[in-house]
């Protein structure tokens, strides 16, 4: 499935303190790694739900796959899926890894699915969550073999790196054109973060648009500040592009 392109004019959100973000413009095509850079409080985590249909911007317009934010905010959130928002997407650490995975591709198989779908055969039905189970750990790098009970291992028993694995895969699981993640580099080490950006890189590459909130963009990510500027790191002069965003 091809990815959605993301498209923002003068995009800004107000709340009860003041502006959680003003004036960010970003231009990306399908398949990119768009890197929501700031400081924490930045209002980094509110653009990202904003570019996910989560939350209605109060200014600009953007558009998602085609989708035009504000005016179409369901369509958005039927071509996206979040992972490590907090509030959003938290792991139950009582329940096992299995049992989250189990449980996403039930829901995914209940309420994403067609009519036609849900009248297949059970064992056809868990065929294809199984399928879509596999394919989600692949793609996110998570080998339940490699955790310490396998997939009965407990969410509070995983490491970090592993926990955000987990997420990613959770949210693969419905196949979404555009993957979003809040602190994507977090907690983590120098080493750690590079395996994390890698891993995005690839999604990217195969074809599925990630938004991931950082404190620092990875070169080669197209980098959006919530400052109210759009940088490129893919190319030389980047500060030079800094300017792109406040209307």
């Amino acid at each position: 499935m091809e990815g959605a392109g993301v498209t923002a004019r003068g995009l800004g959100l107000r709340g009860p303190r003041g502006w959680a973000f003003r004036g960010v413009g970003i231009e990306a095509e399908p398949g990119s790694l768009i890197a929501v850079e700031g400081a924490s409080g930045s209002g980094r985590t509110s653009l990202l739900l904003t570019l996910t249909g989560r939350m209605r911007p109060t200014e600009g317009t953007a558009a998602v796959g085609g989708a035009a934010v504000p005016r179409r905010m369901a369509a958005v959130r039927r071509l996206c899926a979040l992972a490590h928002v907090p509030g959003v997407t938290d792991l139950d650490p009582a329940l096992t890894v299995g049992e989250h995975l189990r449980e996403r591709a039930l829901l995914e198989r209940r309420f994403g699915g067609s009519l036609r779908a849900l009248l297949r055969p059970r064992g056809a039905r868990a065929a294809e969550s199984r399928v879509r189970i596999d394919a989600a750990l692949a793609a996110a790098g998570l080998a339940p073999d490699s955790l310490p009970k396998g997939a009965r291992t407990a969410v509070r028993d995983l490491e970090r790196p592993q926990a955000l694995r987990l997420s990613v895969a959770l949210a693969l699981i419905g196949r979404p054109r555009l993957l979003g993640v809040d602190d994507a580099d977090l907690k983590l080490s120098d080493a750690q973060k590079e395996e994390f950006w890698d891993l995005l890189r690839t999604l990217a590459s195969s074809g599925t648009t990630v938004v991931a909130v950082c404190s620092e963009a990875p070169e080669g990510a197209v980098t959006v500040s919530t400052g109210g500027g759009r940088r490129d790191r893919r190319k030389e002069g980047a500060d030079a592009l800094a300017g792109t965003g406040r209307a």
